[in-house]
């Protein structure tokens, strides 16, 4: 890694864990709205004991740290440890401001929006803010469950406890702004111009692949394939465009034919080869 992707990463982590701070001391701990995870776990402790927010996020999250700092590496672990810290940093000097809106409502949505910048920030550049996720990402090694999966249900328990703790209210508008911090952290994450990879069959390929270069500015690659019922061969078109691209794309295959295969999947992230557009006239 050069010095200036360590610091510009050292930098956007450090935006990230302070908009974390802020979305939890300003909008979301005054109304008894709580984040999944550790951060849900810390507020209804900090709630029932007299240890503040900012030393629960951080012991708690520590051993969670150590426990996945061999399998998860040096870089992930240290990135984390950076984010944590600054995070509880945060909270602490913001403990005493009380809340920004006067709004319930109004906090659960800018706090959401402010939770879910924070952490896709972290995430995006390698970090994350969150111990749960540390567990998660090394039980789904072990089990068939997704990292995604094994977060849902540690929230799902964390939300059910927070009723008790606080009002069932307060634990209704907490799933909101996981929710809505969830979507938050997809955009941040993937960005806005989210990626689709495509696989096209037809007999019209070479139709097709010309009109998707010529057209929209994006290269295409043919692979050669064998029908599992039919046993002929047949080429395949794969290409990968952009969310917005999609419905044009589709337009495209089929004006050329109209009883083509299509088939369309996200893509998390696009790096190298021929992906970036090029000139389309």
């Amino acid at each position: 890694m050069s010095v200036g992707e360590f610091f510009k990463r050292f930098f956007f982590i450090t935006i990230g864990a302070i908009l974390m701070g802020i979305a939890l001391e300003k909008f979301l701990v005054p109304y008894e709205i709580i984040d999944g995870g550790i951060a849900g776990i810390s507020i209804m402790l900090s709630h029932l004991t007299p240890v503040p927010l900012s030393v629960l996020l951080f012991l708690i999250n520590v051993p969670f740290l150590i426990v996945g700092y061999k399998q998860l590496g040096k870089a992930f672990a240290f990135s984390t440890l950076y984010a944590i810290a600054v995070m509880s940093l945060t909270t602490a000097m913001l403990h005493h401001s009380g809340p920004f809106p006067d709004d319930k409502l109004l906090a659960v949505l800018f706090g959401g929006m402010l939770l879910g910048m924070g952490v896709g920030l972290v995430i995006r550049y390698g970090g994350c803010l969150d111990g749960v996720e540390v567990i998660s990402i090394l039980i789904s090694k072990k089990m068939k469950a997704s990292v995604g999966t094994i977060i849902m249900v540690f929230n799902v328990i964390i939300f059910i406890i927070a009723g008790f703790v606080f009002e069932w209210s307060s634990a209704m508008y907490s799933i909101v702004t996981y929710y809505l911090a969830s979507k938050v952290i997809d955009i941040v994450v993937e960005g806005l111009n989210e990626s689709k990879s495509v696989t096209i069959i037809s007999q019209k390929y070479e139709e097709i692949s010309e009109d998707i270069v010529s057209k929209l500015g994006r290269t295409t690659t043919l692979m050669h394939a064998t029908g599992g019922y039919s046993g002929q061969e047949v080429k395949v078109i794969y290409c990968v465009v952009s969310r917005i691209e999609l419905s044009k794309l589709k337009s495209i295959v089929q004006l050329k034919d109209s009883s083509a295969f299509i088939a369309v999947e996200s893509v998390a992230d696009v790096v190298g080869g021929s992906f970036s557009r090029q000139s389309a006239h």
